[in-house]
């Protein structure tokens, strides 16, 4: 399971785009601190550290989403944390496998956005997500498939994302940004 020691090293080897980011940056670790055993655990009633990744194709001009099955929105793949989950960049890399069913993909070492928001988890319980975000880059002529979580999943250009698309069009800004300093 992820450590939130680990969680607070990850979150503290990034570097935010912004001011914004940076105090969301901030609440997470004081968070961790806070929470030293139970910070990355569903079980966390007041919430919880999660783990999700903006997958990108090869040409870096798609991205995938999920049609949530429980949400019924489209969102980047992630999701808890589970027992083998060494980091939060690891689970973000097996969720996207997980989710997407395709082999290969490439995570960014770094966070790319995070995000808090309010959820009723698995656990029929009000909580909130404390979601740290990662790129992930599929490789060429990946071909996603539908996994259970899914009520579909799709490659959306990045100047055409559906409506209701949460927060995807500010990870796709940092991306686009984050691609133009390479």
């Amino acid at each position: 399971m992820v450590k939130p020691a680990v969680a607070v090293e990850e979150l503290r080897a990034w570097e935010p785009p912004d001011a914004a980011q940076a105090a969301l940056r901030e609440a997470l670790v004081a968070f961790c601190l806070a929470r030293p055993d139970d910070a990355c655990l569903r079980e966390c009633e007041p919430g919880h550290l999660t783990a999700s990744a903006l997958v990108v194709d090869a040409a870096g001009e798609n991205v995938l989403l999920t049609l949530h099955g429980r949400f019924h929105r489209w969102v980047q793949l992630g999701g808890h944390c589970e027992p083998d989950d060494a980091s939060l960049r690891a689970a973000a890399l097996r969720e996207a496998t997980e989710e997407s069913g395709i082999a290969g993909l490439e995570i960014g070492e770094h966070p790319l956005h995070i995000d808090v928001h309010p959820v009723t988890c698995s656990l029929g319980l009000p909580s909130r997500h404390l979601d740290v975000r990662y790129l992930v880059r599929a490789p060429e002529g990946a071909r996603p498939v539908i996994s259970d979580e899914s009520a579909d999943l799709a490659w959306w250009p990045l100047d055409d994302l559906p409506p209701d698309a949460d927060t995807v069009p500010e990870m796709v800004a940092l991306y686009r940004q984050n691609s133009s300093r390479s």
